[in-house]
């Protein structure tokens, strides 16, 4: 009987390790490419133009038999205040920058900074999406690494991405990252 129990306390943990559900939270300034991101991943629509959030959506995507619920939560300057209570429980954090906007890097840098200090993300591993690849006048994922500090990071696992929410190039390269850092 003892052998049986094991055995099939073994297969509900195979079974609920694949049906692991990870809380993703998707931060940035606003207009850097957040709900177009999250559009991609979900296989929705991605218009244009989109408008910006208010608050949050969230949604449930599957990649590496992991489900992932994704926090993309507003980057407007009135509503950053209000992401950390959001962190609770976070799995990994991404961190959007559009790479195309030189004049707000330092914003950028500011507040990539502000979620180091948190408590709640202390050693949640870090992808920052480089995000706009597809404009001429963006700047190389290794050129925004060093300008907001990512390099410097000791006290955790990070990753830099380059991507254009667009096109949707860079971004299963995001999510395996992601699904690989989680099953460590």
């Amino acid at each position: 009987m003892d052998m049986e129990m094991g055995l099939l306390s073994l297969l509900r943990k195979l079974r609920s390790s694949s049906d692991k559900e990870l809380r993703i939270v998707l931060v940035g300034l606003d207009n850097s490419g957040k709900t177009t991101i999250l559009r991609q991943l979900a296989n929705e629509e991605t218009p244009h133009i989109t408008t910006p959030t208010a608050g949050f959506n969230i949604k449930s995507i599957s990649s590496n038999n992991l489900n992932l619920n994704v926090w993309d939560l507003g980057g407007n300057a009135k509503i950053r205040p209000y992401w950390r209570n959001y962190f609770e429980n976070t799995d990994v954090l991404i961190f959007v920058v559009d790479s195309s906007d030189r004049k707000r890097m330092s914003e950028s840098t500011g507040e990539f900074n502000e979620l180091l200090k948190d408590e709640k993300l202390k050693s949640v591993p870090i992808i920052v999406l480089a995000n706009k690849q597809d404009l001429s006048s963006s700047m190389k994922a290794a050129e925004v690494a060093e300008l907001i500090g990512l390099v410097k990071l000791k006290d955790r696992d990070w990753q830099i991405q380059a991507c254009s929410a667009l096109e949707g190039t860079g971004l299963q390269e995001a999510m395996d990252w992601i699904c690989k850092c989680v099953k460590k």
